[in-house]
């Protein structure tokens, strides 16, 4: 199964191509692939590097059987480019379009790297001196997604940390080398849905404050990709 995946709920623009086999654990693997930090550029760089992807890999825009999408947590102008993009994706070539977090992705990105019961803290950018965050353990978000200051985040019994390097450093923890959601990492993420063939869920952008822009409703964007 051919799946786009995109996400732009971070300063870093991600768009990949990933083959996703069912077996267990499911079987990812990124066929093409293209991440451009520029927090600026989300709805300029999006659609050209999925186009790349395609034409890297020889496969045409009818070989997709789904795309992943990041919903959040992120700024609400990059969340929209990511999502509005995905699904028209979907809307144009007929398939579903699911919505992970990507701060699960970041974790899933992680878990090779950790020990088991260890417990992960994600960090991501949420601007305003404030960081987005989630805690993992065992591959399970046992607390968050939220938002606060660096300084009034409980870190909880978390032993290691991954997500943004301008924000890592705030924590005495380890860091692991993964800073933004991977197209792997997001197909990981929906896989039980994509082999369950499971309709997708609206997309609903998770902005967990009030946006500084007017927010527009997604639970038809999936739809109408408007």
């Amino acid at each position: 199964m051919l799946v786009l995946a995109v996400d732009t709920a971070t300063p870093a623009v991600t768009a990949g191509l990933v083959e996703l086999e069912q077996a267990t654990p499911a079987q990812v693997r990124t066929v093409a692939s293209r991440v451009r930090v520029d927090p600026r550029a989300h709805a300029e760089v999006l659609t050209p590097q999925i186009l790349e992807c395609l034409s890297e890999t020889g496969r045409s825009r009818s070989d997709i059987a789904a795309v992943v999408v990041g919903i959040g947590p992120g700024p609400f102008t990059g969340l929209r480019v990511g999502m509005a993009t995905a699904a028209a994706f979907g809307d144009a070539l007929g398939v579903p379009v699911y919505g992970v977090c990507s701060l699960d992705a970041i974790a899933a990105d992680a878990a090779g790297d950790l020990k088991d019961g260890a417990e992960l803290l994600v960090v991501t950018d949420a601007r305003r001196r404030e960081v987005y965050w989630a805690r993992y353990r065992d591959g399970v978000r046992i607390a968050g997604p939220d938002v606060s200051k660096p300084g009034e985040l409980d870190p909880g019994q978390a032993t290691v940390i991954a997500g943004s390097a301008s924000h890592v450093d705030f924590f005495d923890l380890p860091v692991l080398p993964v800073e933004t959601p991977s197209p792997a990492g997001l197909v990981e993420m929906a896989a039980p849905q994509l082999f369950a063939f499971t309709v997708p869920e609206p997309l609903v952008p998770l902005y967990l404050r009030r946006p500084d822009a007017v927010e527009n409703s997604f639970r038809t964007l999936d739809r109408t990709g408007a």
